[in-house]
């Protein structure tokens, strides 16, 4: 008899890719069975069922990155190669992608998955070590149509996360800083957890902000207090006003303040940068700032130390790039 818990929804898109990755691993075999996204030029492994071993010493966990144009999936894409290759080898667009010196690769599935608008999400794929049997191309159309299933979930799924955005604003709106009117620390460590998870499960990227506003222009004089507190407020007004109602600022200590950047990778940290920068400077307001682009192999955590570093670079002009995690940090000249 069939239990009623067989039948019930998925309740999110990770939960439902998992399931669809254990069916196929199941009924179709290959050791490794993954759902990726592409953004910018990394691929991105988002969920990954791996059978073992076979695949290399540590498997391929979770967030791990490759380059997209190092994949079968982008030759895929391109049409260079079928969706299918039992083996892989005889397709040369496969034989000579560099991802086949990272993995042992026998035998490849590849089928795109589609934001609402035909923008390319991401590939589910599957890698075998050894070459498998023809026949298991006639199992195309079954691959198929449960991309086109986690496509639908996906964008139903990326277009309510505005609404989830938002929701989690109102939720918080008593952890506000009193003077500036912008999030608290416990505001943003709030926000900034919910948005790691919403990272980490569609690959999205984002970037973090650090700005220290600088000692001299906060006033020792009489009215010192009065006078730093309009300073203060007049940074928070320039930086708000400057970023996109998406994002979040908050102030986090007695002259710093922070800014989340939803969906923002490095080089539109860059120009989002340059914006702040003028802003601040047309304001005659002196502060520094410090970004780091985050991604899916290093927490929020690690992204926002970098961010501080690069800040307390002490307006030197800095680029560093971390090659392992493909993370860059900036720290810019005091405006």
């Amino acid at each position: 008899m069939q239990r009623a818990s067989d039948t019930n929804p998925f309740s999110s898109f990770a939960e439902a890719a998992r399931a669809v990755l254990e069916h196929l691993q199941a009924s179709i075999g290959f050791d490794l069975w993954m759902v990726t996204r592409i953004e910018g030029e990394d691929w991105i492994v988002l969920q990954a069922v791996d059978r073992g071993d076979n695949v290399n010493e540590s498997g391929v966990p979770e967030g791990s990155v490759f380059r997209w144009t190092d994949s079968y999936c982008a030759r895929m894409v391109l049409g260079q190669g079928p969706r299918i290759a039992p083996r892989a080898d005889d397709v040369p667009a496969y034989r000579e992608a560099p991802l086949g010196d990272q993995l042992p690769i026998g035998a490849y599935v590849g089928v795109p998955l589609h934001f609402p608008d035909g923008r390319l999400f991401g590939t589910l794929c599957a890698f075998h070590p050894e070459p498998r049997p023809q026949e298991v191309a006639e199992r195309l159309p079954e691959i198929e149509l449960f991309a086109r299933l986690l496509s639908g979930l996906l964008q139903a799924e990326i277009s309510s996360s505005h609404y989830d955005r938002r929701a989690e604003r109102a939720q918080l709106e008593e952890l506000t800083d009193e003077l500036t009117g912008l999030f608290n620390r416990r505001g943003w460590d709030r926000l900034l957890e919910a948005e790691e998870a919403r990272c980490r499960r569609y690959g999205h990227p984002a970037s973090l902000f650090s700005f220290d506003v600088d000692d001299l222009q906060l006033g020792t004089d009489s009215h010192g207090s009065a006078k730093s507190d309009e300073f203060l407020k007049r940074v928070a007004k320039t930086i708000k006003g400057t970023v996109r109602g998406v994002d979040v600022v908050a102030r986090l200590g007695d002259h710093e303040f922070g800014l989340l950047a939803i969906e923002c990778d490095a080089l539109g940290s860059k120009v989002l940068q340059a914006r702040l920068e003028k802003a601040l400077a047309d304001a005659d307001l002196a502060v520094s700032i410090g970004v780091a682009t985050s991604r899916t192999d290093r927490s929020f955590a690690s992204s926002w130390e970098r961010a501080e570093q690069a800040r307390c670079s002490n307006g030197q002009q800095l680029q560093a790039f971390d090659a392992a995690a493909d993370t860059t940090a900036v720290a810019t000249a005091t405006v």
